[in-house]
């Protein structure tokens, strides 16, 4: 079976992630800030031989890089890019800074793309050679009808454009790329009216990177399979 990497999962998506991958007889490596505060993942890694937790600060360029390292040995198949933050949830005209934009465009555009580069050699020597970065509509810029959220909506786009370049440079190597949407989801990000649980928004984001291929590489992914427009 496949050996997936997945980042941010100490609870929410990410963790539904290790769980539903783990149920399949997958090898899974996940990280999250700090493991040993993450009860739920900790208590799964202690019962599951198959699931390894790795300590990744993904906006620390040096907790990457010692990730990297970590990795050298291994030949991943599956990378999913789940570590995301929000920002201010009033980020509305006349209420943004510098200082509350950078830290996000950080973690949700910048990182996995560094994150991408440092463990490359481990993903070149994997099999099923899927990259995987967990998006959200509310990056596409034709489906903006609401304006607001300039925060949030700009990284979400910006990790758009660098994953759509990505598929195009790393075609030539067998890769399988793309954005993925996990609905509305019901998580501490989501709020409490969001619309599915997690169950049902990773079961069918797993179904979408199984069918994931070459010629479906670089394209932007509803959970349900369906595409959005950028």
């Amino acid at each position: 079976m496949a050996t997936v990497l997945i980042t941010g999962t100490n609870r929410g998506i990410g963790l539904e992630f290790v769980k539903q991958y783990l149920k399949r007889g997958n090898k899974v490596l996940a990280t999250c800030r700090d493991p040993q505060q993450a009860n739920e993942l900790s208590m799964l890694a202690s019962t599951d031989s198959s699931l390894q937790l790795f300590s990744l600060d993904i906006s620390e360029e040096s907790s990457m890089g010692e990730l990297a390292e970590q990795l050298s040995d291994q030949a991943i198949d599956i990378f999913i890019n789940n570590a995301g933050v929000y920002g201010p949830r009033n980020a509305s005209f006349g209420n943004v800074n510098v200082e509350d934009w950078e830290p996000v465009m950080r973690v949700n555009a910048i990182a996995p793309f560094l994150l991408t580069q440092r463990i490359i050699g481990s993903l070149r020597r994997g099999r099923d050679k899927k990259l995987v970065y967990i998006t959200s509509k509310m990056g596409s810029i034709d489906d903006n009808q609401g304006g607001g959220s300039y925060i949030y909506r700009s990284s979400k786009t910006a990790l758009n454009s660098i994953v759509r370049s990505l598929s195009v440079d790393l075609a030539g190597d067998g890769f399988s790329v793309a954005v993925m949407h996990p609905g509305w989801v019901l998580t501490d990000m989501g709020g409490p009216n969001a619309l599915i649980d997690t169950i049902t928004s990773v079961s069918g984001l797993i179904g979408v990177i199984d069918g994931l291929s070459l010629d479906k590489s670089g394209q932007f992914f509803n959970y349900d399979g369906n595409t959005i427009a950028w």
